[in-house]
C-alpha cells in the first residue's frame, strides 16, 4: 500500500503541481550567473555517485579560505546535468552582492549537487554516502581555499529531507543547516543528533505537498524542545509564496525562492508574506542586508575535514525514510486536494 501511495504522490508532483518551474529572471544577470557554475562529479560509493555544478569564488593567486555551501534540489529537478541550477535561483548566491554578504571571506563556494534522476536515483538513504563522498572529494580538490569549519547545507523538498539526513548522519561536518519545506519529519530520536546544530527552517503554511501542520511544524516543535542552543534556531513561515519581485509562484510549495534571494525582496525590504520566529516564539526582524547568508556565515564548527566512511548516525536510528508514512490515507488525499485547490487560490 505504501508503494501505491508513494506512486500517487510522485504523480501529483508531476501532473498536479510541478515541484518547481523556471523562475522569472529578476534581472538580466541570472542567466550569466548560472553559466558560472562548473560541472563536477563525485567518486562512486557503494555503486552510486552524484554529479554537481559548482561556483568558485577563488581569484588568481588567491589564498583566502572560503566557506562551502551545499545546495540540494527537490524531486524532478535532478533529471539531467544543470537542471538543479536552472530550476532554482541559487545562482544569485554567486552574484557579487550576495557573495559579499559572507562574513570574514567576502565569498563562498556553492555546490548544487544532483541525484541522477534520469537513472532512477533520488535523495534516498542510498545517496547519503555518495553525497558525503562527493563533498569530501571536493574539499580535497580545493583544500587550499576551503574553510572546513564553515560548511553549510540546505535544500528544498526532497533536498530539504536530504539536508536533514546529512545533518543527522554527520552533525560534526556542518556549521549550520537550512532545510526548506523538507519532505521528512524527523522524530526526537533523529533530532537528538542535531540539537546543537544551528537550523533555519523555511516553509509555507499552505504547502500542498509537504504539509506544514502534519510534517514541518511538528519537527520544529520537537527540535525546540530538545535544542541546547535555542538562540540558534529560526523558522520562516510564509502565508503566501511569491518570488522576490512579489509575483506569485506557480505553487505554494515553492518556498525556496525566498531563500534564493536571501530573505529580502528585490526592493531590499521584508520578504513578502513571511514571518520569522526563533525557538522562543519571538518574531525576528531581519535587517537588510543581514539575511540567511549573514546568519549562516556567522557559525563555525570544530570539523577537521577528515573523510568519514559509512552512514554515520543514520545507522543508529529507526526513523522511516518515507515521507508518506507521516500521513494517514485520508490525510494524504486531503493534502492532494489542497494541491489542486491551490492552483486557483490566488
Amino acid at each position: 500500500m505504501k508503494k501505491i501511495i508513494a506512486f500517487i504522490l510522485a504523480l501529483s508532483f508531476m501532473l498536479v503541481l510541478p515541484v518547481s518551474t523556471n523562475a522569472l529572471s529578476l534581472d538580466d544577470g541570472i542567466d550569466a550567473l548560472k553559466e558560472e557554475f562548473i560541472f563536477g562529479e563525485g567518486p562512486e560509493e557503494n555503486g552510486f555517485s552524484i554529479d554537481y555544478r559548482y561556483f568558485s569564488p577563488v581569484g588568481e593567486n588567491d589564498k583566502t579560505k572560503y566557506p562551502l555551501v551545499v545546495w540540494l534540489h527537490g524531486l524532478g529537478d535532478g533529471s539531467k546535468d544543470g537542471v538543479q541550477v536552472n530550476k532554482s535561483e541559487i545562482a544569485f548566491w554567486a552574484s557579487d552582492e550576495f557573495q559579499s554578504r559572507f562574513k570574514n571571506s567576502g565569498g563562498a563556494f556553492v555546490i548544487a549537487a544532483r541525484s541522477r534522476e534520469e537513472i532512477g536515483h533520488t535523495w534516498t538513504n542510498e545517496m547519503v554516502e555518495p553525497l558525503r563522498a562527493a563533498i569530501d572529494d571536493f574539499i580535497i580538490n580545493h583544500k587550499e581555499n576551503i574553510d572546513v569549519k564553515r560548511i553549510y547545507i540546505g535544500g528544498y523538498s526532497m533536498g530539504g529531507k536530504m539536508t536533514l539526513k546529512m545533518a543527522v548522519a554527520y552533525p560534526e561536518m556542518f556549521a549550520a543547516i537550512f532545510p526548506i519545506c523538507p519532505a521528512w519529519s524527523p522524530d526526537a530520536e533523529a533530532l537528538e543528533y542535531i540539537k546543537n546544530t544551528p537550523v533555519w527552517l523555511t516553509s509555507s503554511k499552505r504547502d500542498p505537498l509537504v504539509n506544514f501542520y502534519f510534517a514541518v511544524n511538528p519537527a520544529w516543535e520537537k527540535l525546540r524542545e530538545i535544542s541546547e542552543m535555542p538562540e540558534n534556531l529560526r523558522f520562516s513561515q510564509l502565508t503566501k509564496v511569491c518570488y522576490a519581485t512579489g509575483e506569485k509562484t506557480p505553487s505554494s510549495h515553492h518556498a525556496w525562492f525566498s531563500v534564493n534571494y536571501d530573505m529580502f525582496t528585490t526592493e531590499n525590504t521584508d520578504y513578502h508574506y513571511m514571518t520569522t520566529i526563533d525557538a522562543t516564539g519571538e518574531e525576528i526582524t531581519l535587517t537588510y542586508p543581514d539575511g540567511m547568508i549573514s546568519w549562516l556565515s556567522s557559525f563555525k564548527s570544530d570539523y577537521d575535514g577528515k573523510p568519514i566512511d559509512g552512514m554515520g548516525n543514520l545507522d543508529n536510528i529507526s526513523s522511516t525514510d518515507n515521507m508518506i508514512a507521516l500521513m494517514s490515507l485520508a490525510e494524504f488525499f486531503g493534502t492532494l486536494f489542497e494541491a489542486i485547490i491551490s492552483v486557483f487560490s490566488f
